[in-house]
């Protein structure tokens, strides 16, 4: 079951989110040929709006306590780096580089030395070449056969949530126009989630933008990703990834 709140409005409840670090190791995840990171999704059609009331707003920053991790990208071996298909991922000056080259070319690394479970995460999203549906942002709970959450900003404003569980593709939080999104490139923008359990809250820029709740993925990998929408190339850095316990 999927509990969904409104895309880009406060939530009005807190939940508690005690600290729990996994430092367990995880096995070897390398992009195979076979994988289908982008399934086709049900369309989705938008429920007829309602009239709410204005509410005072909400302190809906993340509450966080010591930093698990702190990757400033400067060692090679923590990321899936390389030349492909689509295109090349490599480190530069602290930061990681996502060069799309191919037509609808996608690239994805992965962080190679973490399980994670509870936590917050902030890392730096800054696209210097895209328009459009071009996308990039985040993958959360990576299992060892591939599946995943997937956080996604588009470089129209759209932000959405995808759900991938064996090659099959739901969307928990569809497409919608985001004022937290930043429109075009050059741009930056401070991608946060915090999951706790099966609740998972997504952030832009400190300002908590949706949540969605998931039963099935509950701990896995991290790692990042952009995909090209067109004929026209794609690059993405991201830089200052930092990891903190939660906290009640």
């Amino acid at each position: 079951m999927i509990i969904i709140s409104a895309a880009c409005l406060p939530i009005a409840t807190q939940s508690s989110i005690p600290i729990q670090n996994d430092t367990s190791l995880p096995p070897t995840i390398t992009p195979t040929g076979t994988t289908v990171w982008f399934p086709p999704t049900p369309t989705f059609t938008p429920l007829p709006s309602a009239t709410l009331p204005i509410t005072p707003t909400i302190d809906s920053r993340p509450m966080y306590g010591e930093i698990i991790i702190a990757d400033n990208f400067t060692v090679e071996d923590n990321w899936i780096t390389g030349n492909f298909n689509d295109g090349s991922i490599a480190l530069g000056e602290n930061e990681i580089t996502l060069a799309v080259k191919r037509e609808k070319g996608y690239l994805f690394s992965l962080r190679q030395d973490i399980i994670l479970d509870n936590y917050y995460a902030e890392i730096t999203a800054n696209p210097s070449i895209c328009r459009g549906e071009d996308e990039y942002g985040l993958l959360i709970r990576v299992s060892p056969s591939l599946d995943f959450l997937r956080y996604s900003f588009t470089c129209n404003g759209q932000s959405r949530v995808d759900r991938i569980i064996q090659g099959q593709a739901s969307s928990p939080q569809p497409p919608n126009f985001c004022g937290a999104v930043p429109p075009g490139a050059p741009s930056s923008v401070r991608m946060g989630i915090l999951a706790k359990d099966k609740e998972i809250f997504f952030y832009a820029d400190g300002k908590l933008i949706f949540n969605v709740s998931d039963p099935n993925l509950l701990r896995g990998n991290f790692g990042v990703f952009a995909r090209s929408s067109t004929v026209e190339p794609v690059t993405v850095n991201f830089s200052d990834l930092k990891v903190y316990e939660i906290i009640p």
